[in-house]
């Protein structure tokens, strides 16, 4: 079989495609046969070298999501059969409860060899079924952003009809938050650079759009159209850059929802005092929060938002394109 590492990872372009031995499972274990990959901002930071802990194991199979057909099966293996169609898990042990360290040491395409090769062995526990609605591509978008947005959402203190959410830009994880709000019955107010981007967001969803561009205050914006109230919900993927503005956006005892690093900075917690505002820390989530998202998307027929699918042999391609931000939804490799 073939399968992509970083040698070393020193940028996108190291990006190497091998040959290796068919893997084989072990007791409860199961041999997937991967179909989709998709890529999110962190394996942007893996390329670079960046871990979210420690160092990079050496000779790295990157991404941490992706989903295909399971084709054999170890000794005592119950949870799924041959056929099943299935994603992995971000964090492979990370079932339920609380987020506990030993779980990040099992975060495929960081701590752990990834996804992206044409056969996976997984732990029986470390997968979920997919909708079956939804394609291969599809379901290889759902195990990182999909639960993250989920997890922002519904795990702290739950989003309600008619309450009102900010996402920030068009990437995965907001796009995900637009939909989970959306068919909720919450109002989305969304952020871009883009006139063209916000015009997918409203076809999405979306009651009103703000052009960051136009208005670099753009918590003055969200308040304006909020009626001075600010929102119930902030997905803030910007990082300490744009916390500043997420927490004047929100009401006053709302909750910004912290995911992404993307612009750097410094935290100034006076604002977060003063405005009793809810921030929250979200680093993916658990198996059970990935099983009761896939319940709302089979029940409401929720289709993730792809941007744009590359071939296999297109990886380092797929690589730049996130890079290149211009994308809206997630950026997929189809595998088989």
């Amino acid at each position: 079989m073939k399968h992509y590492l970083f040698p070393q990872a020193a940028g996108i372009d190291t990006l190497e495609l091998r040959d290796a031995p068919m893997p084989k499972p072990g007791r409860g274990q199961i041999l997937v046969k991967m179909r989709a990959a998709s890529l999110n901002y962190r394996d942007l930071n893996v390329a670079a070298g960046r871990a979210a802990r420690g160092t990079l194991p050496p000779n790295l199979v990157p991404l941490s999501d992706g989903a295909g057909e399971v084709v054999e099966l170890g000794p005592d293996v119950t949870r799924v059969k041959t056929g099943d169609r299935v994603a992995g898990l971000f964090m492979q042990n990370w079932l339920g409860g609380d987020m506990e360290p030993y779980h990040v040491d099992s975060s495929r395409g960081g701590a752990i060899d990834g996804v992206l090769a044409e056969y996976v062995v997984f732990d029986q526990d470390g997968v979920v079924h997919l909708p079956a609605h939804l394609s291969f591509e599809e379901g290889a978008t759902l195990p990182c952003a999909g639960v993250t947005a989920w997890n922002a959402l519904y795990a702290g203190k739950s989003l309600r009809s008619g309450e009102s959410v900010l996402i920030l830009g068009t990437g995965g994880v907001s796009i995900f938050a637009l939909q989970f709000a959306h068919a909720a019955g919450a109002r989305v107010i969304g952020t871009s650079s883009s006139d063209d981007k916000l015009a997918r967001v409203k076809a999405l969803g979306a009651s009103d759009g703000i052009n960051y561009r136009q208005h670099p205050e753009w918590q003055e914006q969200v308040q304006a159209l909020t009626n001075g109230r600010g929102v119930d919900h902030v997905v803030e993927v910007g990082g300490a850059g744009t916390l500043a503005r997420s927490v004047e956006a929100a009401r006053i005892g709302g909750q910004v929802h912290l995911i992404g690093v993307l612009t750097g900075g410094e935290i100034n917690p006076t604002p977060i005092l003063r405005r009793n505002t809810v921030l929250r820390g979200i680093y993916v989530g658990s198996r059970q929060m990935f099983q009761a998202m896939n319940a709302a998307i089979a029940l409401h027929g929720i289709c993730p938002v792809i941007d744009r699918i590359f071939d296999f042999g297109q990886a380092r391609e797929a690589y730049h394109h996130l890079k290149g931000q211009t994308h809206v939804g997630k950026v997929v490799i189809r595998i088989a």
